[in-house]
C-alpha cells in the first residue's frame, strides 16, 4: 500500500503545472535587466549546457527486472568541473534537476567557487527500496555515467543530495575506480564519502553549521532584533526546523549545544511540537529506530509535514526541499 501511495504522489508531482525551473529563469531574467552583457552570452549562461535522461534495468530482491529513470544536467561548463549532488526520490525529474543545477553555478560563481553547476537524479525511495535495491542502482547509475563522460575528476563530480550520502559516494567510487584503475585521482570523481574511503572530516555537518552560523550571526544585530521584539543572541530562542535529514539534524544539533530550543521538527511521516525543547539527538535516534518521528516521546504529534512551517517561533529552518516558503 505504502509503494502505491508514493507511487501515485510521483505521478501528480510530473503532472504539476509549475516549473521550478521556470522559476529560475524567471529571476534570472530579472536580474539580467541589470546587467550590459550581450543577449546571445546571457542566453548562454541561461540554459543549460547537458542534459542526459537515461532508463537502465535492475533486478530487485525478488529477481524481477524493474526500470529505474535517473538524470544527470549540466548546467554550465565555463569552469570546470562541473559540481552539484545527485537526489535519490520518487519525485525527482528533470525540470527539477535543471533548476538545481542551474541555481549551483550562481551558488558557486557567488562566493568564487571555480565550478561550473550540475545536479542528478535517480526516481528511487531510499525508505522503500533495500540496501542491496540502493547499491545496485546506484552502481549502474554510475556505469551509465561513466560512458558518457558525465562523471570523473575535472569534469564532473557528484556528492551526496537528498536521500543519498556518504554510503551512496563510496559506492560510486568504488564504481568508478573499476572501470579507471590506472586514475591516481579516481577518488576525487565524487565527493562526500566516508572518511574511511578519502573522505573529508566535516563535510557531513558543514553545511547545517553554516545554517548555524549564518543565524547566529544574525542575531548580533541589536536593531534588527529590536524590530522583531527579540533579544540579542540566540540563547532561549524557539526554532521551528522542517526536515531531520543531515541538514536539519545538524542545524537542531548547533542550535540545541548553543542556548537555542527547538520546538518544532518535521519529517516525511509527519510533524511533532514540543514547547519545551526537542533534544536533537534523541529524536535521531528515535527516528533511525522507528523510520519516523510521530510519536517521538514527550512531544505532540501535529500531523501534516508541513504543520511544523506554521509553528509561532522565533527561528524558522526550511531544510528539506525547495519551494516551502510562499
Amino acid at each position: 500500500m505504502a509503494k502505491k501511495r508514493v507511487r501515485t504522489l510521483e505521478v501528480l508531482t510530473e503532472k504539476r503545472e509549475h516549473s521550478f525551473f521556470g522559476d529560475v529563469l524567471k529571476y534570472f531574467d530579472h536580474a539580467a535587466q541589470f546587467l550590459e552583457h550581450d543577449a546571445s552570452l546571457l542566453e548562454q549562461i541561461k540554459y543549460c549546457n547537458s542534459v542526459y535522461r537515461m532508463r537502465f534495468p535492475v533486478k530487485n530482491d525478488e529477481g524481477v527486472i524493474e526500470t529505474v529513470e535517473a538524470y544527470r544536467v549540466e548546467h554550465s561548463h565555463h569552469r570546470q568541473p562541473t559540481k552539484g549532488g545527485i537526489r535519490f526520490s520518487f519525485h525527482v525529474n528533470q525540470d527539477e534537476v535543471m533548476a538545481l543545477a542551474a541555481l549551483m553555478t550562481y551558488k558557486c560563481a557567488l562566493v568564487d567557487v571555480p565550478f561550473g553547476g550540475a545536479k542528478g537524479g535517480i526516481k528511487v525511495s531510499p525508505r522503500l527500496a533495500s540496501v542491496g535495491m540502493l547499491e545496485r542502482i546506484t552502481r549502474r547509475y554510475t556505469t551509465e555515467l561513466i560512458k558518457k563522460n558525465f562523471i570523473g575528476p575535472g569534469i564532473d563530480v557528484p556528492a551526496p543530495d537528498y536521500g543519498s550520502g556518504a554510503r551512496e559516494m563510496a559506492w560510486m567510487a568504488d564504481t568508478y575506480a573499476t572501470f579507471h584503475p590506472t586514475d591516481l585521482n579516481s577518488i576525487a570523481c565524487v565527493t562526500g564519502k566516508p572518511i574511511s574511503h578519502g573522505g573529508i572530516a566535516g563535510r557531513t555537518e558543514a553545511t547545517g553549521l553554516g545554517v548555524y552560523y549564518g543565524v547566529r550571526h544574525a542575531c548580533t544585530y541589536k536593531e534588527d532584533m529590536d524590530k522583531l521584539g527579540l533579544e540579542v543572541g540566540l540563547e532561549g530562542k524557539s526554532v521551528a526546523i522542517q526536515g531531520m535529514g543531515n541538514v536539519g539534524y545538524w542545524a537542531a544539533k548547533f542550535f540545541h549545544d548553543g542556548g537555542a530550543k527547538i520546538i518544532a521538527v518535521s519529517e516525511w511521516d509527519g510533524s511533532i511540537f514540543n514547547e519545551n525543547g526537542i533534544n536533537p539527538d534523541d529524536l535521531l535516534a528515535y527516528k533511525k529506530e522507528n523510520n519516523g518521528i510521530l510519536g517521538f516521546p514527550g512531544a505532540t504529534d501535529l500531523g501534516s509535514p508541513g504543520a511544523a512551517l506554521e509553528v509561532e517561533c522565533d527561528i524558522l529552518i526550511p531544510a528539506a526541499l525547495e519551494n516551502q516558503v510562499n
